[in-house]
């Protein structure tokens, strides 16, 4: 499996309600008491694994590419961490982004 530093240049994210007031689609883990943006290798992983987020009823969602520096940026901005997750919700890599 690819780490996020081997990706050339995009990753794959869930946008709630693209085209308007878009944001990503975070997450929260009651466990570990985090907030993170799941991101995907692949387009086929995060249309595989988007059933499986948690989603807020009333809102459109749309997967997308992004700039893996973008995510990062925005990430470390809203203070969120970013796991790379495959098609069936396994964490591959814990990633804390910091400033660029």
């Amino acid at each position: 499996m690819e780490n996020m530093k081997d990706i050339d240049q995009w990753v794959w994210v869930v946008v709630q309600d693209p085209g308007g007031n878009e944001q990503f689609l975070g997450q929260y883990d009651q466990h570990m008491d985090i907030s993170f943006i799941p991101a995907f290798i692949n387009k086929e992983a995060a249309q595989q694994c988007f059933l499986n987020l948690t989603r807020q009823p009333g809102h459109k969602y749309e997967v997308q590419a992004i700039l893996r520096e973008e995510l990062f940026k925005d990430a470390a901005a809203g203070g969120f961490l970013i796991f790379l997750l495959n098609e069936s919700g396994d964490v591959q890599e814990r990633i804390k982004p910091g400033p660029q």
